[in-house]
């Protein structure tokens, strides 16, 4: 019981069956000026000491932490099934979106797998909240410029980074830990109009960028040491080694998408958009992207993502490919698993899953888009179209539960690989990394020798170049970007310093 100071109570008058009542000298106003001013304190003092917000996580107390797929004595795979097992048919349905539902009675919060890390932590993906502790994030060259480099060790190290930040704001509650970058896509025609995020037109090229950045990103093993700035471009990369195979159970410290699964370079010309768009090709009659195609061009950088780099995620992009969605391509999720050897899940771009039936007209119903890329092969959908209707095409006997199953078992497999059902956070292998992991003067000096050694000089003919400044006495920067700063940075860009 709290006690009263007389000084701060006034009496006014007896109450009947003996006592006296008493009245506050503040108002109520004055109680509600000096809530907020305590509300403030409390929520500035939280700023000033960097007091994290944990983000919320499974297997979070002894209610909880009992069940076998918090065992992390157990394998990868069992843990896995088991979590499977103990779940309703409608709780499965509810993890097919990017935004998984939580699962109260299991003790496992809701997960955003969508968070964005193109060039840097991107405010696109909803997993991403730079309103907390970490305000900012460094943002490195759009990769077109850091491609231009032709240095491996500097994509690599950028991979680091990147990744360095990412897990330091998932500790803080604002980031996840799956990131859908990076976009591997070939740059053959500047009408596409998001060339900027792309390694560039050559197969090999785009393939080399792939494989560093998604190492780099996925083991987040930061080598850089020594010199003023902190970092030797030429040495040797602090990654597991040249040619080291990794484990099906291996742990990771965040997850990299390679996407858009494929055939994927158009977003709006005359009267196509991305989400109807047939990659053949018409000069004047209909040629099919042959399969030299395939495996010349658009392949070998997913493959490369995932042989080499080891990646945990593919997107399948809005596009078709020969008449077919790409996010129907049975054939090329087989071969991505069976021969390539991926470990890993299968997202829709966004909604994706919806375009077969509503632009494409490609399937009879939205309810055969979500059964049929299902038994396809893909494991989760951006976009809400599985949770919609997944369950009318099971009912009318479109989709199987095992097909469900399945894809469960990509996704949280990887969900375990990232150690997510371990416990604390904070706890782990990397839960001491915070703000000050985050717009480090290591990654600003990595991001400026970036802009530096992506510099594509002009042949000067005739001289053109200095400008005489007694020739020219001024200049004017035209265009919609010419003085919008937030768009400098270029698409899939977050809040910098």
């Amino acid at each position: 019981m709290w006690g009263l100071d007389s000084a701060k109570f006034e009496t006014v008058g007896a109450i009947p069956g003996g006592g006296v009542s008493i009245k506050p000298f503040m108002s109520p106003n004055q109680l509600l000026i000096l809530f907020f001013f305590f509300f403030f304190f409390i929520s500035a003092s939280r700023s000033i000491l960097q007091i994290p917000t944990i983000p919320q996580f499974p297997c979070n107390s002894p209610q909880y932490n009992q069940y076998p797929f918090c065992n992390t004595s157990l394998s990868i795979a069992t843990r896995a099934k088991s979590l499977i097992s103990l779940l309703t048919l409608q709780e499965k349905i509810q993890q097919l979106s990017n935004n998984a539902s939580a699962i109260p009675r299991l003790g496992i919060p809701a997960y955003e797998w969508w968070s964005e890390s193109l060039h840097g932590i991107a405010t696109n993906g909803p997993g991403i909240n730079f309103n907390g502790t970490m305000p900012s994030a460094t943002s490195f060259p759009q990769v077109i410029v850091t491609a231009a480099s032709f240095n491996k060790t500097l994509w690599s190290k950028i991979g680091s980074a990147i990744a360095t930040e990412a897990r330091a704001m998932y500790n803080y509650g604002q980031a996840g830990l799956t990131f859908w970058a990076p976009t591997v896509n070939l740059f053959r025609d500047p009408r596409w109009g998001r060339g900027q995020e792309s390694p560039g037109e050559d197969p090999m090229l785009v393939s080399a960028y792939a494989i560093e950045y998604v190492n780099s990103f996925q083991s987040g093993k930061w080598g850089g040491e020594g010199g003023d700035d902190g970092f030797l471009f030429g040495e040797k990369r602090a990654l597991k080694g040249e040619g080291d195979e990794s484990d099906d159970d291996e742990g990771l410290m965040l997850s990299a998408c390679c996407k858009h699964l494929i055939a994927y370079d158009l977003e709006k010309w005359k009267n196509f958009s991305r989400y109807s768009f047939n990659a053949v090709v018409i000069v004047p009659i209909l040629i099919v992207v042959t399969e030299q195609d395939m495996q010349d061009s658009y392949e070998p950088p997913f493959r490369a993502c995932v042989e080499q780099g080891k990646a945990s995620c593919l997107m399948c992009s809005y596009n078709q490919v020969n008449g077919v969605p790409a996010c129907l391509r049975e054939d090329l999720f087989q071969k991505a698993r069976d021969k390539w050897g991926f470990k890993g899940y299968i997202t829709s771009d966004c909604d994706a899953v919806a375009t077969i039936h509503f632009y494409q007209n490609y399937s009879k119903s939205p309810e055969d888009s979500a059964a049929d890329t299902l038994k396809a092969g893909m494991d989760i959908n951006c976009g809400t179209s599985m949770l919609r209707y997944t369950q009318p095409a099971i009912d009318e006997g479109k989709v199987r539960e095992e097909e469900i199953d399945r894809a469960l078992f990509n996704l949280f497999s990887v969900q375990l690989r990232l150690g997510l059902f371990n416990g604390n956070p904070r706890k782990g292998r990397f839960g001491k990394l915070g703000p000050k992991d985050v717009c480090t003067s290591k990654h600003k000096t990595l991001a400026l020798e970036a802009a530096r050694q992506g510099i594509v000089l002009l042949k000067n003919d005739k001289k053109f170049l200095p400008l005489n400044k007694n020739d020219v006495s001024s200049l004017a920067i035209i265009g919609p970007l010419a003085n919008n700063v937030s768009q400098m940075g270029g698409g899939y860009t977050g809040t910098s310093q």
